[in-house]
């Protein structure tokens, strides 16, 4: 059964915001950014650079633990793990076919 994508993009939107918020600390904002990028590096080799925001969404509902395993090897994450997945999967949507300028578009 897929993931629902309202449920996910919810869910990352939270992540990126909480994240921004996060990163306002000097002292977390190097190893946020480094397990982002650890964990959109892995996505980059689970999913590749073409995919929709429904394959994203059913990636995410397979499980995460392998990103924090990522996150936790490029950079100490004893801070909402979560808000850093959920915002690298947030930051990796931009890439999506079906997202653009924020938001979802029809492909018909």
């Amino acid at each position: 059964m897929a993931y629902p994508l309202d449920n996910a993009l919810y869910q990352w939107e939270e992540g990126d915001r909480r994240l921004r918020e996060l990163s306002a600390d000097p002292r977390l904002g190097g190893r946020l950014r480094r397990a982002v990028d650890a964990i959109r590096d892995e996505l980059r080799r689970r999913i590749g650079p073409t995919f929709t925001s429904a394959d994203l969404a059913e990636l995410y509902g397979r499980g995460t633990d392998w990103c924090l395993e990522a996150a936790m090897r490029s950079a100490s994450v004893d801070f909402d793990p979560q808000a850093v997945i959920d915002g690298a999967f947030h930051e990796y949507l931009r890439g999506a076919t079906d997202y653009a300028g924020g938001r979802l578009v029809r492909q018909d």
